[in-house]
Protein backbone atom coordinates (compact mmCIF):
# COMPACT_ATOMS: atom_id res chain seq x y z
CA UNK A 1 0.00 0.00 0.00
CA UNK A 2 1.23 3.02 -0.93
CA UNK A 3 1.45 5.17 2.02
CA UNK A 4 4.64 7.16 2.56
CA UNK A 5 5.96 10.77 0.64
CA UNK A 6 9.25 10.96 1.03
CA UNK A 7 10.27 14.99 1.04
CA UNK A 8 14.29 15.50 -0.81
CA UNK A 9 15.91 18.62 -0.35
CA UNK A 10 19.12 18.68 -2.56
CA UNK A 11 22.22 20.64 -3.50
CA UNK A 12 22.04 21.94 -7.28
CA UNK A 13 23.19 19.53 -9.91
CA UNK A 14 22.79 16.32 -7.36
CA UNK A 15 22.62 12.72 -9.46
CA UNK A 16 19.65 10.38 -9.54
CA UNK A 17 22.44 7.46 -8.17
CA UNK A 18 22.63 9.94 -5.13
CA UNK A 19 19.42 10.81 -4.77
CA UNK A 20 18.25 6.89 -5.06
CA UNK A 21 21.16 6.47 -2.67
CA UNK A 22 19.47 8.54 -0.31
CA UNK A 23 16.07 7.61 -0.51
CA UNK A 24 17.21 3.98 -0.25
CA UNK A 25 19.26 5.11 3.33
CA UNK A 26 16.29 6.40 4.77
CA UNK A 27 13.76 3.57 3.50
CA UNK A 28 15.05 1.54 6.46
CA UNK A 29 12.62 -1.28 6.45
CA UNK A 30 9.79 0.62 3.98
CA UNK A 31 10.30 -0.61 0.08
CA UNK A 32 10.00 1.82 -2.66
CA UNK A 33 6.67 0.06 -3.28
CA UNK A 34 5.25 2.03 -0.57
CA UNK A 35 6.18 5.89 -1.51
CA UNK A 36 2.86 7.37 -2.75
CA UNK A 37 4.67 10.73 -3.49
CA UNK A 38 8.18 12.43 -3.57
CA UNK A 39 8.16 16.39 -2.25
CA UNK A 40 10.85 19.06 -2.77
CA UNK A 41 11.07 22.66 -2.90
CA UNK A 42 9.72 24.28 -6.29
CA UNK A 43 12.99 25.73 -7.23
CA UNK A 44 14.03 21.95 -7.91
CA UNK A 45 11.11 21.51 -10.68
CA UNK A 46 14.12 21.16 -13.27
CA UNK A 47 16.61 19.75 -11.16
CA UNK A 48 17.62 16.79 -13.94
CA UNK A 49 18.87 14.14 -10.89
CA UNK A 50 15.67 14.48 -9.07
CA UNK A 51 13.24 14.51 -12.17
CA UNK A 52 15.28 11.18 -13.13
CA UNK A 53 15.03 9.62 -10.32
CA UNK A 54 10.94 10.19 -9.79
CA UNK A 55 10.89 8.88 -13.40
CA UNK A 56 12.85 5.85 -12.79
CA UNK A 57 10.48 5.00 -10.45
CA UNK A 58 7.59 6.09 -11.48
CA UNK A 59 6.93 8.65 -8.53
CA UNK A 60 4.82 11.57 -8.60
CA UNK A 61 7.00 15.23 -7.83
CA UNK A 62 5.02 17.45 -5.78
CA UNK A 63 6.54 20.94 -5.63
CA UNK A 64 6.17 23.39 -2.34
CA UNK A 65 7.00 26.79 -2.23
CA UNK A 66 9.11 28.40 0.22
CA UNK A 67 5.79 30.18 1.74
CA UNK A 68 4.41 26.78 2.57
CA UNK A 69 7.27 25.54 4.09
CA UNK A 70 8.01 28.02 6.11
CA UNK A 71 4.47 27.92 7.62
CA UNK A 72 5.17 24.52 8.69
CA UNK A 73 6.89 23.99 12.00
CA UNK A 74 10.46 21.65 12.01
CA UNK A 75 12.06 20.00 14.86
CA UNK A 76 15.76 20.86 14.90
CA UNK A 77 16.00 23.86 12.23
CA UNK A 78 19.12 24.11 9.65
CA UNK A 79 21.36 27.23 10.44
CA UNK A 80 22.51 26.84 6.72
CA UNK A 81 18.99 26.41 5.16
CA UNK A 82 18.11 29.01 6.56
CA UNK A 83 20.64 31.01 5.79
CA UNK A 84 20.67 30.08 1.85
CA UNK A 85 16.96 29.82 1.86
CA UNK A 86 15.15 31.66 4.65
CA UNK A 87 13.32 28.82 5.81
CA UNK A 88 14.27 26.04 8.60
CA UNK A 89 14.29 22.87 6.69
CA UNK A 90 13.13 21.48 3.39
CA UNK A 91 13.21 17.95 3.45
CA UNK A 92 10.83 17.37 6.68
CA UNK A 93 8.16 20.38 5.71
CA UNK A 94 8.35 18.62 2.40
CA UNK A 95 7.79 15.24 3.40
CA UNK A 96 4.38 16.55 5.69
CA UNK A 97 3.39 18.46 3.12
CA UNK A 98 3.70 16.05 0.35
CA UNK A 99 1.83 13.51 2.41
CA UNK A 100 -0.92 15.83 3.56
CA UNK A 101 -1.40 17.69 -0.18
CA UNK A 102 -1.83 13.52 -1.47
CA UNK A 103 -4.47 12.94 0.99
CA UNK A 104 -6.16 16.44 0.12
CA UNK A 105 -6.16 16.30 -3.60
CA UNK A 106 -7.72 13.02 -3.40
CA UNK A 107 -10.60 14.55 -0.96
CA UNK A 108 -10.64 17.32 -2.78
CA UNK A 109 -9.30 19.42 0.28
CA UNK A 110 -6.76 22.29 0.18
CA UNK A 111 -3.52 21.62 2.17
CA UNK A 112 -4.48 23.95 4.65
CA UNK A 113 -7.35 23.59 6.80
CA UNK A 114 -8.98 20.09 7.12
CA UNK A 115 -6.35 17.51 5.81
CA UNK A 116 -5.74 14.16 7.61
CA UNK A 117 -2.85 14.67 10.16
CA UNK A 118 0.30 13.46 9.06
CA UNK A 119 3.63 12.02 11.03
CA UNK A 120 6.96 12.31 10.58
CA UNK A 121 8.32 8.67 10.36
CA UNK A 122 11.83 9.75 9.50
CA UNK A 123 13.29 12.66 10.36
CA UNK A 124 15.97 14.53 8.30
CA UNK A 125 18.87 12.20 7.23
CA UNK A 126 21.56 13.71 5.64
CA UNK A 127 23.37 11.34 2.70
CA UNK A 128 26.35 12.96 0.99
CA UNK A 129 24.22 16.14 -0.65
CA UNK A 130 20.85 15.46 0.04
CA UNK A 131 18.57 15.07 2.70
CA UNK A 132 15.71 12.64 3.19
CA UNK A 133 12.71 12.46 5.64
CA UNK A 134 9.70 10.54 5.30
CA UNK A 135 6.12 10.79 6.39
CA UNK A 136 2.66 9.18 6.77
CA UNK A 137 -1.11 9.87 6.96
CA UNK A 138 -0.92 6.03 8.20
CA UNK A 139 -1.34 6.23 12.03
CA UNK A 140 -0.54 2.61 12.59
CA UNK A 141 2.35 3.10 9.88
CA UNK A 142 5.20 1.28 11.48
CA UNK A 143 7.94 3.64 11.82
CA UNK A 144 11.50 3.42 9.92
CA UNK A 145 14.10 2.18 11.63
CA UNK A 146 17.74 3.70 11.01
CA UNK A 147 20.88 3.05 12.91
CA UNK A 148 22.07 6.76 12.61
CA UNK A 149 18.83 8.30 12.82
CA UNK A 150 16.93 8.92 16.07
CA UNK A 151 13.02 8.22 14.58
CA UNK A 152 10.67 10.28 16.11
CA UNK A 153 7.17 10.82 15.45
CA UNK A 154 5.89 14.42 14.56
CA UNK A 155 2.46 15.07 13.86
CA UNK A 156 1.24 17.72 11.56
CA UNK A 157 -1.07 20.19 12.97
Amino acid sequence: MKTLSVGIGCRLHSSAEEIEAAVCGALGAHSFDEIRTVASLDTKAREAGLLEFCARHALPLTLFSLEQIAAMPVAVPSAAVREHLGVDGVCEPCALLGTVADVAAGLGESVIGHAPRASLLVRKTVYASVTVAIASTTAHAAHAEHPDNDTQQQDLP
